[in-house]
């Protein structure tokens, strides 16, 4: 990275760095896998240890970060169901977060981007690749025990209600979700403020809203919900 200078601990979120040079800084994680890049992101070697640059344009979770985000349940050792894993970007990130003794349960609908998420998962052991609709989570019950967070970015009309039915199956009492909603796939017409407060509204019987993040401009129309099951 031209004029990289130093890599230091993100103030808040524990796995979470910061690549400062003279340029400014960016977002980074550990690498799991030194020596690879998962998406093209750049890496910098500091102290005897490899940084991954994390791009808040191709990352939501990243954007939510970089916007302010105050509280983030993944950390080492969590235990996540990661909803609409696609081919892996941002799901590379939480596996470099969560580490060896954490495990990353992957969900994701459609075979083209699963094949890339294949490859992924055959280098990171905390990577478990499920290849079912979000909808149906009893179709994939089996394969998954013990979360700590769900993590949803599925981009469906009905994405509200797709978090609740898997926070039913797979949260206990206190269990979080970090949830990436897209407004313009509930309705087009109207105006994204709006939905997130009806979006907001409909989870409140059974989750807690813990935190509301617009994710303008990394992601527009959407934004970060942070939940805490009731």
């Amino acid at each position: 990275m031209r004029g990289f200078r130093t890599v230091r601990s993100h103030a808040k979120f524990p796995g979470v760095y910061w690549i400062e040079s003279k340029e400014g800084r960016k977002l980074a994680t550990a690498n799991l896998i030194p020596g690879r890049s998962v998406y093209g992101e750049e890496r910098v070697e500091w102290e005897g240890t490899e940084y991954r640059s994390w791009d808040p344009y191709r990352s939501k979770l990243a954007a939510a970060i970089i916007k302010g985000m105050k509280s983030m349940p993944i950390r080492e050792g969590s235990r996540v169901l990661y909803l609409g894993a696609a081919t892996g970007t941002t799901v590379s990130h939480v596996s470099d977060i969560v580490g060896k003794m954490g495990m990353i349960y992957c969900v994701e609908i459609s075979p083209r981007p699963m094949r890339d998420l294949l490859s992924l998962c055959a280098l990171r052991e905390n990577l478990s690749p499920i290849l079912a609709d979000a909808r149906n989570p009893q179709s994939y019950g089996m394969l998954v025990t013990g979360v700590d967070v769900i993590y949803q970015d599925v981009a469906q009309p009905d994405q509200t209600e797709i978090l609740l039915r898997n926070a039913r199956v797979f949260l206990s009492s206190g269990g979080w979700a970090v949830f990436m909603l897209k407004a313009r796939s509930i309705d087009v017409t109207k105006d994204p403020q709006e939905i997130f407060r009806g979006e907001v509204e409909a989870l409140r019987e059974e989750m807690e809203p813990v935190e509301v993040r617009v994710l303008d401009p990394y992601e527009k129309d959407h934004a970060m919900l942070l939940l805490r099951k009731k």
